[in-house]
């Protein structure tokens, strides 16, 4: 489906600073859907002036659904008419779209809508912006299972109104509103109407229990919702700064407090009428369950980082000793197998340390590549003038790629300056190029690596599979054996040696193409 911002630059001339309203609004227009126990459409002028198009729908969580089909980029031109257009017959009266944009107010039918085989009661609400009307909502409430109300359904609808009003007036959204949670409450969560005053005159059920496990005994009908809840939150582990403003309604935002080992998340909506405040609604949810699940993955995260941090001493441990057993050892052969066990463990030592100083296990390869490339070619030159270099971005790889990967990158660095240079100086290019798989996509993107030097070239008998070099034969097990890539060997056309790599990459959510 097309994305909302998608479908008004298609089909409407609205600008930049009408689509960030229209957000806003979309964001948060489930609570006037739940509270008014209807379905929304939202209806803007196409960019001709010769008609509407749906650019979003809203169904309620509170009550049963007016349109069961999904209207969004339904177009309605002004030369359609109920007689002639079944799209118009299904998304009710076009009339009262039209009302509502040319004189600036709620439209309301006084009779059901029975075209689509329920009775359905329409409603359009003109959304304003600076004083300047820039869509129009359709509210469809299916009327099937109409019954008498309960004091709960009149204070939602009566809220609903409120908030109806609010958006014809331009006063909600709201400009300066905090940045919202994660996941903010819901109407059905728990509802508090506050007045003028800052005193609870209306509190569902749902809010009522959470506030009853902080600790409540008294009666919340009544009692001033900001002082209640301090007293509360005296009395547990942590008091909210923003928690005074939020539980008084004056400010539209959100806020937790926290008692007896439960915590309970508010957020207030200011309901403000002609310019002045009547009240406000505070949306209440317990949210004790998923605060603890958040504890105890934020404990087993540290408990991760601080598992690599203590690999990575560990191994640099490991790294300290078998550079002391090579500066005892005679023979040239063996000290230069421990020096390149020295590498090996190093670059593996690396990578721990990267992800212990993140909460996830997948780093950002190109630091620790730079990182290996730069020990392996000090480590193996001697003396020569090497120069390393690299091309491209690997972006962010998985523990389980990165640890094999890094030995696998050491090694070809390391035998490219012992081997590929020889004696002399030369340079060293690791050009590295990620295919990325699409976002919605479960397939796998490709990682292709090319390590390649301006030496002498490979000898002429030269044998991938039958050679004897163990560094050469731990890349072609890592890659080709536990990451699942490919490998080749080739001379270079300008002289000199290239190795190339391709590894499949399942696809890593913030990857970096």
């Amino acid at each position: 489906m097309p994305h909302l911002s998608d479908l008004i630059r298609r089909h409407t001339s609205l600008k930049q600073a009408d689509l960030e309203w229209i957000h806003s609004l979309v964001s948060d227009w489930q609570l006037l859907a739940d509270l008014s126990f209807a379905d929304l459409v939202l209806w803007v002028r196409l960019r001709e002036d010769d008609g509407w198009v749906a650019i979003a729908q809203m169904r309620p969580t509170t009550g049963p659904t007016a349109f069961q089909d999904d209207l969004v980029e339904t177009v309605l031109r002004d030369d359609m008419t109920d007689d002639t257009s079944r799209t118009t017959r299904a998304v009710g009266r076009r009339t009262l779209i039209d009302r509502a944009w040319e004189e600036g107010r709620i439209c309301r039918d006084g009779d059901p809508d029975w075209s689509g085989g329920v009775p359905v009661r329409e409603e359009t609400i003109p959304v304003r912006r600076q004083g300047r009307l820039i869509a129009v909502i359709q509210r469809s409430t299916n009327l099937s299972a109409a019954r008498t109300p309960s004091r709960l359904e009149l204070t939602y609808l009566q809220s609903a109104g409120d908030l109806a009003q609010m958006i014809a007036e331009g006063a909600f959204p709201f400009e300066d509103q905090e940045p919202l949670m994660v996941r903010s409450p819901r109407v059905g969560d728990g509802l508090l109407r506050l007045d003028q005053n800052g005193e609870v005159i209306y509190a569902s059920p749902n809010a009522l229990s959470a506030y009853r496990r902080l600790g409540l005994t008294a009666d919340l009908v009544g009692a001033r919702l900001d002082r209640t809840t301090l007293e509360l939150a005296a009395q547990g582990e942590a008091r909210d700064e923003a928690l005074t403003y939020t539980a008084s309604g004056r400010a539209p935002q959100e806020a937790e407090v926290e008692a007896r080992g439960v915590t309970v998340q508010l957020r207030a909506i200011p309901l403000v009428i002609d310019g002045v405040r009547i009240g406000a609604l505070v949306m209440v949810r317990d949210v004790t369950e998923l605060r603890r699940r958040e504890r105890e993955l934020m404990t087993k995260d540290a408990t991760i980082r601080e598992i690599h941090h203590r690999v990575k001493n560990n191994l640099q441990t490991v790294a300290a000793l078998l550079r002391l057993q090579s500066r005892r050892l005679d023979v040239p052969e063996a000290r230069a197998a421990l020096d390149e066990a020295v590498g090996r463990v190093g670059s593996i030592a690396i990578v721990h340390e990267m992800l212990s100083h993140t909460p996830d296990e997948a780093v950002d390869f190109d630091d620790i590549a730079d990182r290996v490339i730069q020990m392996a070619a000090e480590v193996s030159s001697t003396g020569k003038v090497v120069v390393p270099r690299r091309i491209g971005g690997f972006g962010l790889l998985n523990a389980l790629v990165a640890t094999p990967l890094s030995m696998v990158l050491a090694e070809l660095v390391q035998n490219a300056v012992e081997h590929g240079l020889g004696q002399g100086p030369g340079r060293i290019e690791v050009r590295v190029h990620r295919f990325d798989a699409g976002p919605g996509h479960r397939g796998t993107g490709s990682l292709e690596l090319a390590v390649s030097d301006d030496g002498g070239g490979l000898p002429e008998d030269f044998d991938l599979e039958g050679t004897t070099s163990l560094g050469l034969q731990i890349v072609r097990t890592l890659i080709v054996g536990e990451l699942g890539g490919t490998l080749a060997i080739k001379p270079k056309e300008s002289g000199g040696t290239e190795v190339a790599i391709t590894l499949p990459l399942e696809r890593e959510e913030g990857s970096v193409p």
